[in-house]
């Protein structure tokens, strides 16, 4: 049996195998990386969805993120892998509902686009606290943060492919005369997603590398997991103003078309790739807290340069800040782990961390669903420049509370 290399068998458990997990993250990630590169071009060039519109269809993509506590409470007896397959299994037709909807006239509506976009969701949101318990599960104790860098740059290099593949097929399709507004291409890009999906679902079902057996808590609240909480709110609605309306400036107000925003997320994607294992080295050598705190002060100046380019650069210079700044934007995300590996640190067992991430999520669900109405509205009304200064706020009173953290809880549990 080949061996594993040096830095993998220092961070993963002896008996953990890990091959099949980042196999399905890979293949999961090209397909994510297609439809993401195209979401936003075909919500607003094909389904006509403006700004305020935008906000309502996250508000139904977010539903299940907001109802993640009752739906896996229904799972409460499966072990974290089967959750996982079940999850790619409702990602895999919520992609080839939107493939119908790029294929058929009578599908080709908002409110199918809707429901499929709502399908895929759950499947997504299910995975979410899985995914991280599964890495942090394979993982050596002290390597938690380690090993969720690793599989999250495994993914991201997935999200690559999938981007570059679709700025190839809209380049291709645009050398033969199809324009930006033509369904093909959008067709193509559809297709493929949904077949990788389907395939990511297949390889994932021999999945048995997670060691959770034990049936979990239904439901799970906590007093020592308030700050959590708190930060999931906070994190949940400064999270949404920045993947609803974000990528929606770049196309709506700099006409950014199709090939050039799958670009630019492939790029987004290189370089959380590579700052993945950095950020959780940096979190296992630090700490949390520092993590935290400096996420969320560079993220004041990120949400301010969103809201002011266009006021403060002409714009050519407005489009390039824009373009930097999303970039940015895109690996501030990734330090979000720091929370996945707080809970971890002051976690009784296994299962107390998989029902408190998946309660984060709900309770972080609460308020970014809200915010995604409101968001729109704030756009339509007062304009960009409020919203995300409305974003910064949120990401600095989640600073302060991060800062409220104590030394003491740091390393104290025996997970």
């Amino acid at each position: 049996m080949k061996e594993r290399p040096a830095f993998l068998d220092n961070i993963y458990l002896p008996n953990a195998k890990i091959a099949r997990f980042l196999s399905v993250l890979v293949i999961f990630g090209i397909a994510i990386g297609m439809k993401h590169g195209v979401q936003n071009n075909y919500l607003s060039e094909i389904i006509n969805i403006d700004e305020f519109e935008r906000g309502i269809v996250d508000a139904f993509r977010e539903l299940p993120g907001l109802l993640l506590i009752f739906i896996l409470a229904l799972m409460y007896r499966f072990a974290d892998s089967k959750v996982f397959k079940i999850g790619l299994a409702l990602m895999s037709g919520g992609m080839a509902g939107l493939l119908l909807t790029s294929s058929s006239e009578f599908f080709m509506t908002k409110i199918f686009v809707v429901i499929f976009m709502v399908l895929f969701s759950t499947g997504e949101h299910i995975i979410m606290p899985v995914r991280s318990t599964i890495a942090m599960d394979l993982a050596k104790r002290e390597k938690s943060g380690a090993s969720l860098g690793i599989t999250t740059s495994i993914g991201q290099l997935g999200t690559i492919i999938g981007l570059l593949l679709v700025t190839g097929i809209f380049f291709f399709l645009d050398k033969y005369g199809y324009s930006r507004i033509d369904i093909i291409g959008y067709r193509i890009v559809f297709g493929i997603a949904a077949a990788l999906m389907t395939t990511a679902a297949l390889v994932a079902a021999a999945l048995k590398e997670t060691t959770l057996k034990a049936p979990r808590q239904r439901f799970y609240f906590a007093k020592k997991f308030t700050k959590y909480y708190i930060m999931e709110v906070f994190y949940g609605s400064r999270k949404q103003i920045f993947l609803t309306f974000a990528p929606y400036v770049l196309v709506r107000e700099y006409m950014t078309d199709p090939s050039t925003m799958a670009l630019l997320l492939a790029i987004c994607s290189v370089f959380v790739m590579f700052c993945s294992p950095l950020i959780g080295r940096l979190i296992d050598k630090i700490g949390y807290k520092k993590v935290m705190i400096g996420d969320t002060i560079i993220l004041v100046f990120v949400c301010l340069l969103y809201g002011f380019s266009h006021r403060l650069f002409i714009p050519a210079v407005a489009f390039i800040v824009i373009c930097c700044n999303f970039v940015l934007d895109q690996v501030l995300s990734v330090a979000s782990m720091a929370n996945n590996v707080y809970v971890q640190r002051i976690s009784s067992d296994r299962e107390e961390i998989t029902a408190t991430l998946s309660t984060g999520i709900s309770v972080n669900h609460i308020f970014s669903v809200s915010i995604a109405l409101l968001g729109g509205w704030i756009w339509k009304t007062a304009g960009i420049e409020a919203l995300f200064t409305m974003s910064a706020a949120l990401g600095l009173i989640s600073s302060i509370f991060a800062a409220t953290i104590k030394k003491s809880e740091e390393f104290n549990s025996s997970v």
